[in-house]
């Protein structure tokens, strides 16, 4: 990887303007929480060649970061493309973690041998709750966790995962609970654009 992987934050910004990712209106979050601003992943991973970007950029960053990765693991489902493409370009594996009863676990025979190097690799971290999920099923498996990743950091580096987290971005976008919304929030429709609905 060379100086050419690097992007601003300004790079990623712009990224997701141009992909129209970057929402503004009145949105519930997976973690329940309001936000005035969304950013719609799945509008960067449906283009090959930007997801391919920013992902060769977190690939850099990641091994500039934690060294050698051996696995990539990300929760279910928006974790999966950002996941498979930084893998690829780390020379790594490509795994994900799903939802069976309330909780992640790897399924489908996806198992991490004692040695492996590990990285867990989101889309979006806002609170962290899913990826602390995420990270406690990784925990559990014999391989070494070494940190987390992600392309974007919405908390504003307050989420706490308990490892390591390296980011493209790190924006503090605000966020509030429902009945704690500010007027000109609480005057627009809501809509919910996440996928943790969704039964896998």
């Amino acid at each position: 990887m060379s100086a050419d992987d690097e992007m601003t934050a300004d790079d990623v910004l712009a990224e997701f303007r141009d992909a129209g990712a970057l929402l503004e209106g009145h949105f519930i979050l997976s973690s329940g929480l309001r936000s005035p601003v969304f950013l719609q992943k799945m509008f960067i991973f449906q283009d090959p060649v930007r997801t391919e970007r920013l992902c060769r950029a977190l690939a850099a960053r990641i091994a500039a970061t934690f060294g050698a990765i051996d696995y990539v693991v990300s929760p279910a489902v928006g974790g999966i493309v950002p996941g498979y493409e930084t893998a690829r370009h780390l020379g790594a594996k490509a795994i994900f973690v799903e939802r069976e009863d309330g909780e992640f676990r790897l399924r489908r025979g996806f198992a991490i041998p004692a040695g492996a190097r590990v990285v867990m690799v989101e889309d979006i971290v806002t609170t962290g709750l899913s990826s602390r999920e995420c990270l406690a099923s990784i925990a559990g498996e014999p391989g070494t966790l070494v940190g987390a990743a992600c392309l974007v950091d919405r908390s504003g580096g307050k989420a706490q995962l308990g490892v390591p987290l390296v980011s493209l971005i790190s924006l503090d976008i605000p966020a509030y609970a429902p009945d704690a919304l500010p007027p000109e929030l609480a005057a627009l429709p809501a809509t919910k654009p996440g996928s943790r609905g969704l039964a896998v």
